[in-house]
């Protein structure tokens, strides 16, 4: 997928749910991952004619791991001419040496997310971009389907009151495998994540489930997708 086809469907799930405001800060959450890079590229492309002018700052939250190397991330976002945070953290140390969790996901979640806010605070930022894209918002609707017994996904914009700060998803729109294809095309450059328990969640279970039965039933995940848009879930009316 080329680059304007990604800020195509960036820009659409911008304009639904009036994710970027004039004079918005807005913070990167950069994983490494192909999904949180691809958003970089598309948001900054979309700044640079987008009608409403924002400011971007990447933030990439270390949680401690020794084999983590975020200097490509580094070039890319210096040619990009985005300013780059990286907050170091002892998560990983706490969570599998300390506190050896076996589930270790959902304290490894708050933690860095706890980390994430608050360097985007410190650095002036009034909204955060996450990377959630179309197969996220699915298969998030999945697992609290099965594993908590209620319809439930997370919002295309989301106010976080007690930090004065707002939430926006622009990948929304875009399928996991049209991510892939443009990070393939562009050579961007990934980062794996050097988590052990990556690749061992519940997700990645909800996610197999989710491909099998797009196969058998070819399809079902965008219709899966029109009912979630459709559902009057809060958070998910379109904005006029």
């Amino acid at each position: 997928m080329k680059l304007q086809q990604v800020m195509s469907r960036v820009r659409k799930a911008v304009d639904d749910y009036q994710m970027i405001e004039e004079g918005d800060r807005i913070a990167v959450g950069i994983s490494g991952g192909k999904d949180s890079l691809t958003l970089l590229y598309a948001l900054h492309g979309l700044m640079r004619f987008y009608p409403k002018k924002f400011e971007l700052h990447a933030v990439t939250v270390d949680l401690g791991f020794d084999n983590l190397n975020l200097e490509q991330i580094k070039e890319l976002c210096a040619k990009l001419e985005v300013p780059y945070t990286i907050v170091k953290t002892d998560i990983a140390q706490i969570i599998f040496d300390e506190r050896k969790e076996e589930n270790p996901c959902s304290l490894c979640a708050k933690m860095r997310k706890g980390a994430l806010n608050q360097a985007i605070r410190e650095a002036g930022c009034n909204k955060v971009a996450y990377a959630h894209h179309k197969d996220d918002v699915i298969e998030t609707m999945l697992m609290s389907l099965i594993f908590e017994g209620r319809i439930h996904t997370f919002s295309p914009v989301t106010y976080l009151d007690r930090m004065n700060l707002t939430v926006i998803r622009p990948l929304m729109y875009m399928d996991e495998v049209d991510v892939i294809g443009f990070v393939h095309k562009y050579n961007v450059p990934v980062v794996k994540s050097p988590c052990p328990a990556d690749g061992n969640t519940r997700r990645e279970y909800v996610k197999d489930l989710l491909r099998s039965i797009n196969l058998e039933t070819p399809g079902v995940k965008e219709r899966m997708f029109t009912a979630i848009t459709n559902s009057g879930i809060r958070g998910w009316e379109r904005k006029e």
